[in-house]
């Protein structure tokens, strides 16, 4: 490589510090080698710092004045740990997380301390560690749900201290059981000292927003419209029970998400009161999820995600649940009873496309939605039998089911149904790919343009707060708050 080579892959820099580390080795000051090279002494400062990229000239002007080849100066020691350090701040304070947080670069002054200078590239490595892990990539994010999954089974979908807390949270306002009123619902918020303010210009990225300063919390004016008001409160307030931090990372964000749902679950059905009522319902081989759904005044899918926390534990009962767009695509699942779901080779079911002939699919084909549909389905692991639901949700519609065993079928209302399928939907040739008539037909014949979910695209956003404008949120605090 020649000098010239060398000089344009070498750093300003670090060629910068690098002439200064040798000059103040050989005692020589700034206006001296400035003389020496018949440089302002304000131009070779420039150069120290790394403001100003020198010439080949100059450079070779500096290492005669210093006794040096030039060499040295490009592809010399080691810069010392104090120049090295100026360096790596230096360049930090060039990059984007300095940029985001607002801070303007500064000049390094000899007086600040070397530990001050650790200390502010150790802040700037862990602000850029967070940033990373919170702007979780697909794959990232697919493992983090995959060993959350894990937990779930392991643990039969059961959190013993989440349904503590809810039967504290019931003693404390004095609910005698059975459905949660919005009365108490409003109690809950008080005993934890906050009031309800509806309003119409929430964040549009937002359910709910809580002042902690004043104790307020705001919903959306539309909610009852939309859906339970209810649960609204009731997951705004489960994250200030279990007492959860600003999520550090996605996986964490996405345990918050788990735990405040379950324990949103819990409160509008206390387990101390259903769990008899469930056990009543086994033993007369009449369980309905439409029961329970309609004992509690809670929608289908509450009522199906609350049997499967209570089905293993307390009746013995393994399940499956899911949740699939009316595209195909699964969008919420769990399973500790064998059932075979597609997964991605993270072992993620989540994305995944449903087999068409699976009860969750075959129900979008039916013209009775005011009855639940049931199904016995043959796979290749087993007979498994499901009950499910098609429900309206602002991303379209989403099927919910619940299914067991064939052996455990004998406990459900349903179990009678004529419906059968047969699904090998872990196996591609099932149906995810179409059958070889059509597929040799029109492949080569035809080019859908790709109708991309908006909720594909929304799944991994960034911040600590996935999918949430803060500046909306601060903004709406602001323009809310009591004056």
């Amino acid at each position: 490589m020649t000098s010239t080579e060398a000089a344009e892959d070498t750093d300003a820099l670090t060629i910068g510090r690098r002439i200064r580390q040798l000059r103040t080795a050989q005692g020589m000051t700034l206006e001296e080698l400035a003389t020496a090279v018949d440089r302002a002494p304000s131009q070779l400062s420039m150069i120290e710092t790394g403001k100003r990229e020198p010439k080949l000239t100059q450079l070779q002007a500096i290492a005669r004045a210093l006794g040096v080849t030039i060499d040295a100066l490009l592809e010399g020691e080691p810069l010392d740990e104090r120049s090295s350090l100026e360096v790596a701040l230096e360049r930090a304070m060039k990059g984007q997380t300095f940029r985001a947080l607002g801070i303007d670069p500064f000049r390094i002054a000899k007086t600040v301390p070397t530990d001050a200078l650790k200390a502010m590239l150790a802040l700037h490595g862990e602000i850029d560690r967070l940033r990373d892990e919170r702007a979780a990539t697909p794959e990232e994010a697919r493992r983090a749900n995959v060993e959350l999954r894990h937990l779930m089974r392991r643990q039969d979908n059961h959190f013993a201290d989440l349904e503590a807390k809810a039967s504290e949270i019931l003693a404390a306002v004095g609910h005698p059981g059975g459905p949660l009123t919005q009365r108490t619902a409003s109690e809950i918020a008080a005993y934890l000292g906050f009031t309800l303010h509806y309003a119409p210009d929430l964040p549009q990225t937002t359910r709910s927003v809580a002042d902690l300063a004043h104790g307020r919390l705001y919903l959306s004016s539309s909610v009852p419209a939309k859906g339970d008001a209810r649960t609204a409160v009731l997951q705004a307030l489960s994250s200030r029970i279990l007492g959860h931090a600003e999520p550090r990372s996605y996986a964490e964000f996405l345990r918050q998400r788990v735990e405040t749902n379950y324990l949103t679950g819990a409160l509008l059905i206390p387990e101390a009161h259903v769990v008899p009522t469930l056990k009543d319902a086994k033993q007369r081989r009449a369980i309905s999820i439409e029961d329970l759904r309609d004992a509690y005044s809670v929608s289908y899918e509450t009522a199906a995600h609350r049997f499967t926390n209570l089905a293993t534990r307390h009746l013995d009962i393994p399940v499956h649940f899911l949740k699939v767009h009316e595209s195909g695509t699964i969008t919420k699942a769990y399973e500790n009873d064998d059932v075979n779901f597609p997964t991605d080779r993270l072992g993620a079911i989540e994305g995944q496309m449903c087999c068409r002939r699976w009860t969750s699919r075959v129900v979008f084909d039916e013209d009775d939605r005011f009855n639940p549909y049931y199904q016995y389905t043959d796979t290749g692991n087993g007979t498994y039998w499901c009950t499910a639901r098609v429900e309206a949700s602002s991303e379209g519609l989403h099927s919910v089911s619940v299914g067991v065993r064939f052996d455990d079928t004998k406990w459900f209302v349903g179990r009678d149904t004529p419906h059968r399928g047969v699904s090998k939907h872990s196996v591609e040739v099932c149906c995810r790919r179409a059958p070889a008539e059509l597929e040799g037909r029109w492949r080569e014949q035809s080019w859908p343009n790709v109708k991309t979910p908006r909720t594909l695209l929304a799944t991994l956003p960034t911040g600590a707060f996935p999918g949430v404008d803060t500046t909306d949120v601060y903004e709406f605090l602001e323009a809310h708050a009591p004056r």
